[in-house]
């Protein structure tokens, strides 16, 4: 299906595409838009306003919030008097994070409005968050399409909003800066994580658990690719183990996370609350096993069908098990890292996703007109 180029208006209010701090959130606002705009449209993101309510009783925050959403509104209508957008289009849209800008200003002025990664949380009705968390359901209510990456998004929007529009969209990386062969290093096991507490902590507080249960004589050592402000606890929840097998190589850019990744004999990320995790993907394109927890969004991306193992969530005896069996087994690791290449490019490509997104969008419009 094709349709004209459009004037898209972006908004992502957990974190802008242009924010200084890299995350995951930014990389995959920046990559939406690189799909936008290699379907020929022209994106424009509108805001950097960060709509960020980490309690649920800091009602000062909120006010001020939403104050500095009506400023926002105003100003980027007044920018629109020579003409509006064909299409708004939030990306992560939830309780801690509510679209006070697009979704009104779609309403205002009857343009299409689209959501990708929105999310409701039962558990999460209280307070501000509560408030925050309506406004998110009715921007869910209103669009035209809301895209979910993971099978618990979508079943959760149906659930909240059962009149919702929703499409699987699978979460997606750019897998070109890993074309190259892989050359797996024996032994070399790697990780690559912010460090920040809360579920990566966590996360790493299972990886080093699961290190400390790998059987003695095992030929291992771990390559640590990430930064933060947990760095001095994520230490010390390795001082237990050789000094000598631990590589701790700070944030990296992605060229350097690609070459760290294609020397890889495996990717060992518990995944603790994952809602997805694009280092997963960027080790299966780098051609690496993974090992990780069944928990979360992580079985989105992760299975045995794309060279993963998935071991039961807070098992690090399986997660160790898992990870021996394939350093002791580097023909059959070998082959898991085949699969996990082959599935990368098929499902979680930028010209897969552009492609579908460029159909989605398109259905929207026809939809319209």
């Amino acid at each position: 299906m094709s349709v004209r180029h459009l004037r898209i208006a972006f908004y992502a209010p957990l974190k802008s595409p242009d924010h200084p701090v890299p995350s995951g959130d930014r990389q995959m606002a920046r990559m939406l838009i690189a799909c936008l705009e290699r379907a020929g449209h022209r994106v424009e993101v509108i805001s950097a306003l960060r709509a960020y309510l980490p309690v649920p009783d800091d009602t000062g925050r909120w006010a001020l919030l939403q104050a500095d959403a009506e400023a926002e509104r105003d100003r980027i209508a007044k920018g629109w008097r020579g003409g509006m957008p064909d299409l708004i289009f939030c990306y992560h849209d939830y309780y801690k994070s509510p679209d006070l800008v697009g979704h009104p200003l779609a309403r205002a002025f009857a343009i299409p409005y689209m959501t990708c990664e929105a999310s409701y949380s039962d558990r999460r009705n209280k307070g501000i968050w509560a408030e925050a968390q309506d406004i998110a359901r009715q921007g869910v209510r209103d669009a035209a399409l809301n895209l979910s990456f993971t099978a618990r998004d979508a079943a959760g929007l149906h659930g909240a909003v059962p009149e919702a529009r929703v499409a699987r969209f699978a979460p997606f990386i750019d897998t070109t800066p890993f074309g190259a062969p892989p050359e797996p290093e024996p032994g070399h096991i790697v990780a690559v994580a912010m460090m920040r507490p809360g579920d990566k902590l966590e996360s790493y507080r299972h990886l080093a658990a699961s290190l400390q249960r790998l059987p003695s004589g095992t030929d291992w050592r771990l390559s640590i690719a990430g930064d933060g402000p947990a760095r001095g606890e994520v230490e010390a929840l390795f001082a237990g183990l050789p000094a000598e097998r631990l590589n701790w190589l700070g944030a990296l850019p992605p060229t350097e996370v690609a070459a760290l990744l294609k020397r890889g004999s495996l990717f060992l990320w518990p995944g603790c609350g994952e809602a997805y995790g694009l280092a997963y993907l960027e080790a299966q394109a780098a051609g690496l096993p993974v090992v990780a927890y069944c928990v979360a969004g992580v079985p989105e991306v992760v299975s045995e069908d794309a060279g993963g193992t998935l071991v039961a969530a807070g098992d690090t005896e399986a997660l160790a098990d898992a990870v021996a069996r394939l350093l002791t087994d580097p023909v059959g690791a070998a082959r898991l890292g085949v699969k996990a290449r082959a599935a990368a490019q098929a499902r979680h490509s930028f010209p897969a996703a552009s492609a579908r997104l460029g159909d989605l969008i398109a259905g929207v419009m026809e939809a319209k007109r």
